[in-house]
């Protein structure tokens, strides 16, 4: 469904003649002339408004009864009051009667000094009660979920936060129980409350009923204040307002920014906050001495750092994770090339396209926008699971579904939440994903007419048939194979997307930065804005010659392979064998604890400064919010540290701002960004034509042959396919926040109940998945009917497909 067109009317309200959008309620439209209405359940983001409480009544001329603002749309000549005494007596009844039973007890409430009832009561109360009766008492506080609290006695039954689960999460978990005077928010017997958007209900609440476990009495409003931010713990790079007292995060919420999270955010962004201030996190430089890693001053772990890289003579592997700014990768790609004499450096986990293929891929004429998944005829999701890789787009696809009937594809390996709302579904074999974008192109392609697989003939012709306006969202694991980049762009041509606004390709990738990284030249063949360099190796290559013993130093910025990478016994292998590592890390994950000669203490996204970019090209930028936590030090700092060092001395930069003048006049398509530009709401170069026009030229991509379909199947040799993915449970940041313990990731393979019977094995058991010692992990059996037979999924990087055993065994051995 195309964007309405906006028709602006006008319309007179308390004597102002006011312009304004036709047919957006009038709540909204007298905010174009600066008239506030009161109101406690409408909430735009919500959808249609339901016109509970009543406080919105105003006098529309014409019109005997009043009316709720938040369900009239405005019309042109409308003449509209909210001042008359008849208007004052319904609100000021209104507000009496919500507060017959809710506690008069503001001073100490936690919602007291930033509550809409608190304010509405002063500003449009009456000020008085004539209700002597005793109020309804309820047991409280009770616990919706370990992360949500509820007073009931405080809840004035807006349905704002039942409308959000059932309307935008969809997960339907809140219901309005009992009924009358005795109705109260609630689960289904008493179920906590647990989803991955549960905790904007805290945030949607105008009266303190809702609240958050981790600040619920933690801080009042007037001894806090507002940073904004950007979160970095996915690549949906949601905007956020740190709450912040004595220099420490207390609280997070969102910040409304419709071009990127329409204003919500999933409880990873908003909880793991408390990550920020625990005591496992590294916050000081350490050496390893002895076989332990031990605090040391930044001097000496500086110079151990530049030594050890030093001695490996060229023969240094780097790998920047999805934390790192622009700014930073920028700095590390030169120190790299220039200092250390190594084009062995890759900031991506699966892609392994070459430069050609990512310059057609990005072409900005190709690039959608998240607001265009609310509003495209037609949204294929390829290879990716929106809630747990970018959990905002899966929002965004609901909402778009629900609201402006977008009618929504899904071709996945594995079952995808977002399988109820689509209208076609493919599933197809673990790791089978650039395959399965090269048969769609194919069968999209009119000069093989017929030739289309009876499995995708349905998916192709939506995809054909749907709508001129088609939004392709694809993870980073269709990039496997650069089969699936040509696919990609076959598929945009041949429907016709290049140029056409409202339709495109977005691509997930599995880290927060991953496209900024690429643009600024963290890897093997491009360096700052994609400009062909000598070739070195991608990840994979790294992991294979550091174990081959090709290379003697890695340098891990912000990232640890054996918690993301495939390949995970390779990795293990080469850090071994390598004898310097270098990490820049918050936490002591598996790989930093156990190989790592140095490591720096690594910024959290709420001491960040620097830009990153979102994965539709939207440059945005980090304000520190908190001052860095004990010896931690800016990132390019220590990287230009480490280049002086190293015996680089161009490398002149003394503030954050410089480095980021630095990046803007290296890289073509950011030339004339400045961070004034980029601002609060970030700034979309591929929109910008100077800057499109700037993105380097690639060779025309023709459609290859589909990479060849997996050589064995589980009915051979009794052995199901593997594949493996990322929870939105899974970080070190969520593993080390209070708040989040009971949702951390753990090792769990899904499995049919066919498989499950067929290896007498129930759920909740464990397994030992894999086949050789080197290869196995533990994990727990979870049976769900959406698997297909013969395919198993495992959550996290344990093993490599794609065939594998699982069987009730012994204790795995552990890596290293």
């Amino acid at each position: 469904m195309p964007r309405p067109e906006t028709k602006l009317v006008t319309f007179s309200i308390d004597g102002r003649e006011v312009t304004a959008p036709e047919n957006i309620m009038l709540v909204d439209g007298a905010k174009h002339g600066d008239v506030e209405i009161p109101v406690f359940c409408y909430e735009p983001k919500l959808g249609q408004p339901v016109g509970a409480c009543r406080m919105c009544l105003v006098e529309i001329e014409g019109i005997p009864k009043l009316q709720t603002a938040c369900s009239t749309p405005v019309k042109d000549g409308m003449v509209v009051h909210t001042q008359t005494d008849r208007v004052k007596t319904a609100q000021q009844a209104v507000v009496e009667f919500l507060l017959i039973n809710h506690p008069l007890d503001c001073p100490v409430c936690d919602k007291g000094g930033e509550c809409p009832l608190q304010d509405i009561s002063f500003g449009w109360g009456g000020g008085r009660s004539r209700f002597i009766e005793p109020k309804r008492h309820f047991e409280k506080p009770l616990e919706l979920s370990p992360l949500i609290a509820i007073d009931r006695e405080r809840c004035i039954l807006c349905y704002r936060c039942v409308r959000f689960s059932q309307e935008v999460s969809e997960d339907y978990q809140l219901v309005f129980q009992e009924r009358g005077a005795h109705t109260f928010v609630g689960t289904f017997d008493g179920h906590p409350y647990v989803a991955p958007f549960s905790g904007n209900i805290t945030e949607l609440c105008p009266v303190g009923a809702l609240t958050s476990q981790p600040y619920r009495f933690r801080a009042r409003p007037w001894d806090i204040e507002g940073a904004g931010g950007v979160c970095t713990l996915c690549p949906g790079q949601c905007n956020l307002t740190f709450t912040v007292r004595d220099e420490r995060v207390l609280r997070v919420l969102a910040r409304d920014n419709d071009e990127v999270d329409d204003g919500w955010l999933c409880d990873r962004g908003r909880f793991a906050y408390q990550a920020i201030h625990v005591d496992e996190r590294i916050t000081e430089p350490m050496v390893r001495d002895g076989g332990e890693l031990r605090p040391v001053s930044w001097e000496r772990a500086l110079d151990e750092a530049a030594a050890g890289l030093r001695r490996a003579g060229g023969r240094v592997g780097v790998l920047a994770g999805g934390g790192t700014t622009n700014e930073e990768g920028f700095l590390l790609q030169h120190v790299a090339r220039a200092g250390l004499g190594t084009n062995d450096l890759d900031s991506r986990i699966f892609d392994t396209v070459g430069r050609e293929d990512l310059l057609a891929l990005h072409d900005p004429a190709l690039q959608a926008t998240v607001p265009d998944l609310e509003f495209a005829h037609t949204v294929l999701t390829l290879g990716v699971e929106p809630v747990d890789d970018m959990p905002i787009v899966d929002l965004r696809i609901r909402k778009g579904v629900r609201r402006n009937r977008v009618k929504l594809a899904v071709a996945t390996s594995r079952p995808s939440s977002l399988d109820p709302n689509a209208q076609q579904v493919v599933r197809f074999a673990p790791g089978d994903e650039a395959r399965a974008a090269a048969l769609i192109a194919a069968g999209l392609d009119p000069a093989h007419p017929g030739e289309v697989p009876e499995q995708l003939a349905d998916l192709v012709a939506l995809l054909r048939d749907g709508g001129e306006d088609v939004v392709v969202v694809y993870g980073e694991r269709v990039l496997t194979d650069p089969a699936g980049a040509a696919a990609l762009v076959a598929i945009a041509d041949t429907l016709g997307l290049r140029g056409r606004d409202g339709a495109g390709l977005l691509g997930v990738p599995s880290s927060a930065n991953a496209r900024g990284l690429r643009e600024v030249g963290v890897l093997p063949f491009a360096g700052p804005g994609l400009a062909p360099v000598a070739a070195g190796r991608d990840a994979a290559g790294i992991a294979a010659a550091a174990a081959d013993g090709e290379l003697a130093a890695l340098w891990l910025v912000n990232a640890d392979p054996l918690e993301t990478h495939p390949h995970r016994a390779r990795w293990d292998e080469g850090l071994e064998r390598a004898s310097t590592i270098v990490a820049h890390a918050g936490y002591l994950t598996a790989g930093v604890r156990e190989h790592a000669t140095v490591v720096f203490p690594a910024e959290s996204h709420a001491e960040h400064e620097g830009t990153v970019v979102h994965p539709d090209g939207r440059v945005q930028r980090l304000r520190q919010a908190i001052a860095r936590q004990g010896e931690t030090r800016a990132g390019w700092w220590v990287i230009s540290e480490i280049a002086k060092r190293v015996g680089l001395d161009d490398v002149r930069v003394l503030t954050g701002p410089m480095a980021s003048q630095q990046l803007f006049a290296a890289v073509p398509f950011y030339n004339g960004l400045t961070l004034d530009l980029i601002g609060g709401k970030g700034l979309r170069w591929p929109a910008v034509a100077d800057a499109a026009a700037a993105w380097p030229a690639s060779a025309p991509t023709t459609p290859t042959a589909a990479p060849a379909p997996p050589a064995a199947g589980p009915e051979a040799n009794g052995r199901v396919r593997i594949g493996t993915y990322r929870s939105i449970w899974a970080g070190p940041e969520v593993a080390n926040s209070p708040a989040l313990q009971f949702l951390k990731a753990r090792t769990r393979v899904e499995l049919s109940p066919t498989d499950a019977k067929r290896l007498g094995v129930f759920d909740g058991e464990k397994v030992v998945v894999g086949d050789d010692a080197a290869d196995v992990v533990e994990a727990t059996v979870s049976v769900r009917a959406a698997i297909p037979v013969g395919s198993a999924f495992l959550e996290g990087n344990g093993v490599d497909g794609p065939l594998v055993e699982i069987r009730k065994g012994a204790a795995v051995p552990t890596l290293s």
